[in-house]
């Protein structure tokens, strides 16, 4: 990066800097100044989400505005904490860089360098458990499920506690779904919500082998779902019917009919 660049890049941030700290002032806008940590945290999820509808829209221009979106909800919470007297965005930037530059020696320092991304993880796996930190520290609580499914296998696989191959993971599937068979023959809601659990973390160590991240499987699966069903909805909209009352042999006549169109397209 030469250092005009530089010189634009940390004027923009400082820029963006006294933005969020001129609408937090005592004569600034309403609204931010009446937010606190708590109120923020559900934006904050769905600035993150709607990042990822900008990403699977591969519109460039799009993504940009989310990220920046998104950057503001850092920027934020970190203005509401310099005010309290904890830290700024100065102090979350050379936190993370420090961070950064420990936990990649075979970058920034001496260590041999890593030959792929799988060396890479379990190296820095190894350096939080120097810190201290459990194997499961760090995944947090309110991760969505299956995302959290995801990364509790990452973290297990990296000290070894993994099936030694795919069948392995794909017999434990067919007991798992053999178990919650049981159980919903049983009739025992807390043990058919068990096994149920036991089958959706399985296929999300499935997924993980697969090297497919299920919560973008499931994601874009839904995404699908909605497109056959509104296909469903328009052409009996087209007809004069509605969803509701039509015939299950109709409805599956028409989602196979959006099946196929998938297929031309």
């Amino acid at each position: 990066m030469n250092d005009e660049r530089r010189d634009e890049i940390g004027r923009a941030f400082v820029e963006l800097v006294e933005v969020m700290r001129r609408l937090r002032a005592p004569d600034g806008c309403p609204w931010d100044r009446a937010q606190t940590l708590q109120t923020l945290k559900t934006y904050l999820i769905e600035e993150a989400y709607e990042v990822l509808d900008a990403i699977d829209s591969g519109k460039p221009m799009e993504l940009k505005e989310e990220l920046g979106d998104l950057l503001l909800q850092v920027l934020f919470q970190s203005q509401i904490e310099n005010e309290a007297g904890a830290f700024d965005i100065a102090d979350v930037c050379q936190s993370t860089v420090k961070k950064l530059v420990s936990r990649h020696p075979h970058v920034f320092g001496g260590e041999q360098r890593a030959n792929d991304a799988d060396e890479v993880l379990q190296r820095w796996e190894g350096y939080k458990r120097k810190e201290g930190r459990g194997v499961l520290a760090g995944v947090p609580n309110t991760l969505p499920a299956l995302l959290m499914a995801l990364r509790v296998s990452q973290k297990v696989r990296s000290v070894g506690f993994d099936w030694p191959d795919v069948q392995g993971a794909i017999d434990k599937l067919d007991e798992e779904v053999a178990e919650l068979k049981a159980a919903i023959a049983s009739g025992d809601v807390n043990a058919i919500r068990s096994e149920i659990g036991d089958v959706l973390f399985t296929v999300a160590n499935l997924a993980r082998i697969q090297s497919i991240d299920p919560e973008d499987a499931l994601r874009s699966m839904l995404a699908r779902f909605k497109a056959r069903f509104q296909h469903i909805e328009r052409r009996l909209a087209e007809q004069g019917q509605q969803v509701a009352g039509t015939p299950l042999e109709t409805l599956d006549a028409l989602w196979e009919e959006a099946k196929r169109g998938e297929a031309v397209t």
